[in-house]
C-alpha cells in the first residue's frame, strides 16, 4: 500500500510498505477514507519529539471503512464506516474503566521509553513515534485497528465523512478541554489558539453554556473563522501591547472565568522571552516556547481554571507560583476521545457540531507532503489539510 513515512527531521516521503495484517483476534483493518494533519505532528516532524524512526508510517486524525476483522471483534463488522480516536485503548485496565482512556496501562508495548521521563507509560497512540508506541499511523491506504470494539465509533447516516473526520481528535480534544473547565453560566472563558483544537474548544465551550469565549491568535484568518463559525470574540496578539491588559479590560478587570492553552510547545509570540525561548528551543536545551501558556496562567482570574491541551514537553521559568497564589486548578490530559464521543456523534447528527470548516485544503494520499509543508507554514490560510487515499 501507499503511504506517508518520516525518513528524518522535516523530511516525509509517500512510498509503497507493507501492507497491515491482523495480529490478534480483537483487531480490525481499516480502509482509510480520510485522514487529516494535527499540529502535535510537527512536534516530531521537526524534531522536538524524539524516538521517531525512518520508514514509520505518520498520522492519528482519521476515519474510514471496516475492511477486515479480527474472531473476537463483536461491535463491527466489514462494510462499518467509523470513526476512530487517537489514543488506543484496551477498555479492560483500570483507567479504560474511569474513562481516562489516553492513559490505558495495557496499549503501549515500549512503557521503558516513557517510564523516565513520565513516571508511568500513557496508552498507544497510532503514528506518533516509539515514545507512544510505535504503531504505524493512518496517512496510509490502510490502518491496523487494534481493540477495535472499544475504538472504533460507527458513524450514524446521513453524516459526511467532513463533519466525522475531525471527531477522532480535534474535536475530542476540545471538547475534553471545555469540559475541564467545569463552565457555569455566565462564565467568560478565553482560548489560547485557533487551529483546529482552539476553535474546537471554543466551539465546545459554547455547547457547555459559557456566555463569552474569547480567542486569541495572530493569523487573521483562524481569528475570522472563529468568528464567523463559532461566535467567538477575538484578540491578534500582534497587534496589542499585552493580550493580559486586553484581557482584564474585556473582562471588568477580573479575567476570564476558565483559560484553555490549545497551542503547545511551538507557540508564537512576540518579546525578548519569546526569542529566549526560541533560541533555547533551537539549541535543544529545552523543547517548549512556553508563552502561550505562560500568558494562559497570568491571565486566568483568581480561583480560575487553566485546561491545557498543548502537547508539552521540557520547558524552563514555568510560573507555578502564579498557579498556588492565584488558587488555580489546573486540568490536563492527552484527549480521552472515548469518553465523548457518543455525545459528539450526537451533537454532529443534530447539527450543533460542524467541524467540516477546518478542512480548508485537500490533497491526494500522493501529494501529502506538499500538503504538511501548506499546514505547517500556514500557507493559503491552511487550518487543516485533508488527505483522501
Amino acid at each position: 500500500m501507499r503511504a506517508l513515512i518520516w525518513n528524518g527531521v522535516n523530511d516525509l516521503r509517500v512510498e509503497t510498505v507493507k501492507d497491515p495484517e491482523i495480529v490478534n483476534p480483537h483487531d480490525c483493518i481499516l480502509r482509510v477514507t480520510m485522514s487529516t494533519t494535527c499540529g502535535s505532528d510537527l512536534h516530531f516532524i521537526d524534531g522536538y519529539i524524539p524516538t521517531m524512526k525512518a520508514g514509520d508510517v505518520i498520522g492519528h486524525e482519521f476515519m474510514g471503512v471496516v475492511e477486515d476483522v479480527g474472531p473476537e471483534v463483536k461491535k463491527v463488522k466489514k462494510g462499518d464506516r467509523v470513526v476512530v480516536p487517537s489514543f488506543i485503548t484496551c477498555g479492560q485496565c483500570w483507567y479504560c474503566k474511569n474513562k481516562l482512556y489516553s492513559l490505558c496501562d495495557n496499549t503501549h508495548p515500549k512503557p521503558e521509553l516513557q517510564e523516565p521521563v513520565f513516571g508511568y507509560p500513557t496508552a498507544g497512540i497510532y503514528g506518533y513515534t516509539h515514545a507512544f508506541g510505535g504503531y504505524a499511523g493512518a496517512h496510509a491506504q490502510y490502518v491496523r485497528v487494534p481493540f477495535a470494539d472499544n475504538d472504533c465509533f460507527k458513524v450514524p447516516d446521513g453524516v459526511p465523512d467532513e463533519q466525522v473526520l475531525f471527531l477522532s481528535d480535534a474535536a475530542p480534544t476540545g471538547y475534553m478541554g471545555a469540559d475541564f473547565c467545569n463552565i457555569q453560566p455566565g462564565d467568560v472563558v478565553a482560548v489560547w489558539g485557533c487551529g483546529g483544537v482552539g476553535l474546537m474548544a471554543q466551539r465546545s465551550a459554547f455547547l457547555m453554556g459559557a456566555e463569552r469565549v474569547i480567542g486569541i491568535d495572530r493569523l487573521p484568518e483562524r481569528l475570522q473563522m472563529a468568528r464567523e463559525h463559532v461566535g467567538s470574540e477575538t484578540i491578534n496578539y500582534e497587534e496589542v501591547d499585552s493580550v493580559l491588559e486586553v484581557l482584564k479590560e474585556m473582562t471588568g478587570g477580573r479575567g476570564p472565568d476558565a483559560c484553555i492553552d490549545a497551542v503547545g510547545m511551538e507557540a508564537h509570540g512576540t518579546g525578548l522571552q519569546y526569542a529566549y525561548d526560541r533560541a533555547k528551543q533551537l539549541m535543544y536545551m529545552h523543547t517548549d516556547r512556553g508563552q502561550a501558556l505562560r500568558e494562559a496562567i497570568l491571565a486566568c482570574r483568581k480561583g480560575g481554571t487553566l485546561s491545557i491541551l498543548g502537547v508539552y514537553g521540557v520547558m524552563d521559568k514555568f510560573p507555578i507560583g502564579a498557579i498556588m497564589n492565584k488558587g488555580l486548578t489546573v486540568r490536563t490530559a492527552q484527549q480521552h476521545g472515548q469518553a465523548y464521543m457518543d455525545r459528539l456523534l450526537d451533537h454532529a447528527q443534530k447539527g450543533e457540531l460542524n467541524p467540516s470548516f477546518l478542512a480548508t485544503h485537500r490533497f491526494s494520499l500522493e501529494d501529502a507532503p506538499r500538503g504538511y509543508a501548506m499546514f505547517k507554514h500556514k500557507e493559503d490560510g491552511c487550518v487543516r489539510s485533508v488527505f483522501i487515499p
